[in-house]
């Protein structure tokens, strides 16, 4: 059977470092063609994906017989590219966060479904080696009943970029509520389920920011769990990435998933090391002095679009269900209430 040709729209870091690497590392999928209008990241792409044809406007893409179309561009575009390529009848997988807001998401939702057409979401971080071994502790049972997440994604960026990201209209989606916070909230709605209160701080701490870099975000879950999040720009020192705890047990992790450095560094999925943090990176679990390290697990993100390819071929779903990222935005919508009128926002049912 011959591969799927992906079409990719968008070679700044994303399109260049997550989607293409992953797609061309996918068995039954090759990167097709790439669209951008920046010259040097044109040559850069013809340079990583000879194989691929450039091209300067995604309208050009709908002619050269793609099976699936990945949107990697500034957030503001996404619903748009997103319409244009559900309008040609071409899945398409769209990058975090899927809209600035729950509605204009819907509105995708329902475009693929009335034109039944393949659509999902790249929530790549539920592949996170960090992520997953969090799983796997909460599936052992020891910590007993967990009553609180902590969960933290932090950077040291205490200059400001030139990036679209760093641009105050709403439309841009710009700032760390959505852009890190759509991963840590879209982790905590895996673990824990819906939420039914949000209070969020939210602030601008670098000289001269126009959005939110210093974001902390509480959820409570409607099964009583309580979520405490945080994102920061300005995060000097390194902070536990989770901790769990339970009223058995508390675990403990330090150190972000590999899989990012590592694919900039020129390695591939299936390729010896990928996806392994270092030991000096296991988790502490247990309590008190009676503590034992717990072995990562292996980042996969190369299952995303692993997944992609089966569902492209009708043997399974999507990896992705873009509901999900819906109800991840009506949590970014109530935390901007919240952090605005600073004030706990109540959330109402997820829907079906």
């Amino acid at each position: 059977m011959a591969d799927s040709r992906v079409g990719i729209i968008g070679y700044g870091t994303g399109g260049r470092v997550f989607h293409a690497p992953l797609v061309a590392a996918t068995p039954g999928l090759s990167v097709a063609a790439i669209v951008t209008g920046n010259a040097s990241r044109a040559e850069q792409a013809a340079a990583d994906h000879p194989g691929a044809e450039i091209l300067g406007d995604a309208d050009e893409l709908y002619s050269r017989g793609l099976d699936l179309v990945v949107v990697s561009t500034p957030n503001r575009t996404h619903v748009p590219l997103a319409l244009q390529a559900i309008e040609h009848g071409v899945p398409v997988v769209v990058d975090k966060p899927f809209a600035p807001t729950s509605a204009e998401a819907q509105r995708v939702i329902d475009a693929a479904a009335a034109a039944n057409v393949g659509l999902t979401v790249f929530q790549n971080r539920r592949w996170d080696s960090d992520f997953r071994t969090v799983r796997k502790v909460l599936d052992s049972g020891e910590l007993g009943g967990v009553f609180r997440f902590e969960s933290r994604y932090d950077r040291w960026v205490p200059k400001l970029r030139d990036s679209w990201r760093e641009f105050a209209d709403p439309a841009e989606a710009g700032g760390l509520l959505y852009d890190l916070g759509a991963h840590i909230i879209d982790q905590a709605l895996q673990l824990f389920g819906p939420v039914t209160e949000v209070y969020a701080e939210l602030d601008k701490r670098r000289e001269g920011s126009a959005v939110h870099d210093d974001v902390f975000v509480a959820l409570t879950h409607e099964n009583g769990v309580r979520s405490h999040l945080w994102t920061s720009a300005l995060a000097a020192t390194l902070n536990p990435r989770f901790r769990v705890l339970g009223d058995r047990a508390t675990f403990t992790k330090y150190g972000l998933d590999v899989q990012e450095p590592q694919i900039k560094a020129g390695m591939k999925p299936g390729e010896a090391g990928w996806g392994v943090e270092p030991d000096s990176d296991q988790g502490v679990l247990g309590t008190g002095d009676d503590t034992r390290r717990v072995p990562t697990e292996t980042g996969q993100y190369e299952q995303f679009y692993a997944q992609v390819a089966a569902a492209l071929r009708g043997e399974g779903a999507y990896p992705v269900d873009p509901a999900s990222a819906v109800e991840a935005l009506r949590v970014i919508e109530a935390a901007a209430v919240s952090g605005a009128e600073r004030r706990v926002v109540q959330t109402p049912p997820a829907k079906v």
